[in-house]
């Protein structure tokens, strides 16, 4: 199976703008007693979740950082309502993107560049040819005009790592407590192939904000001539 990383189109001329964020956050860490990192991380986005259940909604709509002691306990409240395979981290963000979009877009768009956007149409499209594990959520996005898209974001799970040989051999490991992992993208990605998942066609890493996706999917949206993403090719072993 071989593996692409999914990135914006910048050489079409799609002239599309999302100003977005996602309804509601998990707080960023402030001062970890383990790392003594302050941080926060909103790449990790899960738009099904729907925390109107919650009483306290409300202490999740601001991006703020928090002792981890208060950022664990907003972890347990949260749990309940998220997909299986979810993994929380600080500053993820949780429920339909909401914002302003104005432009063309293609069939397929990555905002932020984190979170991938499909229009009905497409994502309907894709389904039919067999890639029934794909989960787009609806969006929240008001657009300035009147021919405007339906987009929904697919929620993707946390699956799969980098292999080590692309990592500096002197690495610490995630930190125990809030779970940072403190390393930079490699220039050269290099995918552990016994980590990666055989029932998902589209993914997220769990150690760097990548979108990765099988050559099914890559093959799919070619043939059916979807638009406004490109396909980097990732080599796995």
């Amino acid at each position: 199976m071989r593996y692409f990383r999914i990135k914006k189109d910048r050489a079409s001329d799609y002239t599309g703008d999302i100003d977005a964020t996602h309804r509601w956050k998990i707080p960023g860490v402030l001062g970890c007693p383990a790392c003594k990192a302050t941080w926060g991380d909103n790449s990790r986005a899960y738009p099904s979740v729907d925390l109107t259940p919650v009483t306290a909604q409300a202490d999740f709509e601001e991006a703020r950082a928090e002792p981890i002691d208060e950022y664990e306990r907003m972890c347990e409240l949260v749990r309940p309502f998220l997909p299986p395979g979810a993994l929380l981290q600080p500053g993820a963000a949780l429920g339909p993107l909401v914002g302003k979009a104005q432009g063309r877009f293609g069939q397929l768009a990555v905002h932020s560049p984190w979170w991938p956007l499909v229009q009905r149409e497409a994502l309907d499209r894709l389904k039919n040819e067999g890639l029934r594990d794909l989960k787009g959520c609806p969006t929240q996005l008001r657009f300035r005009q009147r021919a405007s898209p339906e987009f929904f974001e697919l929620e993707l799970l946390p699956v799969g790592h980098a292999h080590p040989d692309c990592l500096p051999p002197d690495r610490k490991p995630p930190c125990p407590r809030c779970g940072r992992f403190g390393l930079r993208l490699p220039d050269d990605l290099l995918l552990d192939a016994t980590t990666l998942p055989a029932h998902l066609n589209i993914f997220r890493l769990v150690d760097f904000s990548v979108i990765v996706c099988t050559e099914r999917f890559a093959e799919a949206c070619q043939r059916l001539g979807l638009d406004g993403v490109t396909f980097l090719p990732l080599q796995a072993r």
